[in-house]
C-alpha cells in the first residue's frame, strides 16, 4: 500500500511550483501551519470533482492548523482540461480555498510516487508523513461515508493519539503521465 518512495515517517519532498493565484509555493510557504495535506489532483477526474467540496470543508474546518495544497501533475497536452488556464478557471468557479499548484514537469508527482487523483499525503509539523491514502470510504456520496480517513487522522494527531489508520489504498483516476 505504501508508495515506493514515501513510507509513513518519510519527509515531504520539497517543491517549487506556481499556483493559480500566480504565486510560487514550496514547503516553507506553509511553515506556520502544524499540518500540511498534499493532494494530487486535477480538473477532469470525476473522483476529484466529487471530493472538491469535502476538500474545501476540510481546509475551512482546520484552517488554523492545516494547509491543503492540491497539485495537478497531469499531462495537459493529452488532457487540455488540466491546463494551467483551466485550473485557474476551475479554482475561480468552485471558489477553492486551498492552494492549487501546477506540476508541469511531473517531477513532484514522481518525487511523491503519486499514482492517483485524488491521492492524499498528510504531514506533521516536521513534515513527516503521518497519513497516506484516500479522504473517506465513499467517493460518490459523502453522507454515506462510514469512515472519514483524512479527518480521523487529523483529529487523532491533534489529540496526541496514534493514527488508527495511517494508510489506505488510493482511489481515483490515474495520473496522466506525459509520453
Amino acid at each position: 500500500m505504501a508508495t515506493k518512495t514515501l513510507k509513513i515517517g518519510s519527509t515531504a519532498p520539497n517543491f517549487n511550483l506556481q499556483a493559480v493565484d500566480g504565486q510560487i509555493y514550496n514547503l516553507d510557504s506553509f511553515k506556520d501551519k502544524k499540518l500540511l495535506t498534499v493532494i494530487f489532483s486535477c480538473n477532469h477526474c470525476p473522483y476529484v470533482q466529487a471530493y472538491e467540496e469535502r476538500i474545501k470543508a476540510i481546509q475551512s474546518d482546520y484552517k488554523d492548523v492545516l494547509q491543503v495544497v492540491a497539485i495537478n501533475s497531469n499531462d495537459d497536452k493529452s488532457y487540455p482540461e488540466d491546463s494551467f488556464e483551466e485550473m485557474k478557471k476551475r479554482s475561480d468557479e468552485k471558489n477553492f480555498n486551498f492552494v492549487y499548484l501546477r506540476d508541469e514537469t511531473q517531477e513532484v508527482a514522481k518525487a511523491y510516487d503519486a499514482t492517483h487523483t485524488p491521492e492524499i499525503f498528510l504531514f506533521d509539523e516536521e513534515r513527516k508523513l503521518i497519513f497516506h491514502g484516500k479522504i473517506d470510504d465513499n467517493w460518490q456520496d459523502e453522507k454515506n461515508a462510514q469512515t472519514k480517513y483524512l479527518r480521523n487522522a487529523i483529529d487523532e494527531y491533534l489529540a496526541g493519539e496514534e493514527i488508527s489508520v495511517p494508510e489506505t489504498f488510493t482511489i481515483g483516476c490515474t495520473i496522466k503521465w506525459k509520453k
